[in-house]
């Protein structure tokens, strides 16, 4: 039998969705948060479901525009959400953002209370967005997340500063006009780029309390 056709007994998790442009610290509330919640929080992210591009000759790789939500793989990122709500265990992708392609092998995330998911583009699509019982969008000023892609982007990316400088004008900040900026219309909170300490502890209160009544719900 299908294992996937067996109902499970586990209740399905919280799902968080952290929202913002690149460099905006969403990864970096995300551990955070995590942090605050252990050891009933985990984590991952839509960086992890970029289209593998193994089957693209490198020079073309290099034009794709990595800045429009059609470079998600959609399919297997709602795969992953619907097992998580199922109670099932999720197999999440790896992807090398070196070379632009996916790796054979997928890591099993752990089953926990609540899950933290954070990406460009999480609240873009209705089906998705419906999924998450808390949506946050992290809302910071160009020139910091402009600074902060540069770095990141130098040190973990394998990229050139002129590259980067390319990017970023022509694809990442035309692209979140369009597709990121927008989706703070759906979220329930918004955090200024100058959030700290105080508005991490408010959001891990606000999650204890709806995993509370969630459990009260369930009968646990």
């Amino acid at each position: 039998m299908d294992k996937h056709a067996l109902k499970s007994s586990i209740p399905p998790p919280l799902l968080v969705a952290i929202v913002g442009g690149s460099g905006a610290g969403k990864t970096w509330l995300a551990k955070k948060l995590e942090a605050a919640l252990m050891p009933h929080a985990t984590r991952f992210s839509l960086d992890d479901f970029y289209r593998d591009c193994s089957r693209v000759h490198p020079e073309r790789r290099a034009k794709i525009n990595f800045d429009h939500p059609r470079a998600i793989d959609w399919p297997v990122m709602e795969q992953v959400v619907e097992d998580l709500r199922a109670g099932r265990a999720a197999r999440l992708p790896c992807y090398d953002f070196k070379t632009h392609c996916r790796l054979p092998k997928k890591n099993v995330l752990a089953h926990k209370p609540v899950v933290l998911v954070d990406g460009l583009w999480l609240l873009h699509r209705r089906s998705l967005r419906r999924a998450f019982a808390l949506k946050i969008f992290v809302d910071c000023p160009t020139r910091t997340r402009r600074g902060r892609r540069m770095t990141r982007d130098l040190r973990s990316r394998g990229r050139t500063r002129s590259s980067i400088l390319d990017q970023l004008q022509n694809t990442v900040e035309p692209m979140h006009e369009r597709f990121v900026a927008p989706q703070q219309k759906w979220a329930d909170v918004v955090l200024r780029h100058n959030f700290g300490t105080r508005e991490i502890q408010r959001l891990a209160r606000e999650l204890r309390e709806k995993l509370r009544s969630t459990q009260v719900e369930n009968g646990e």
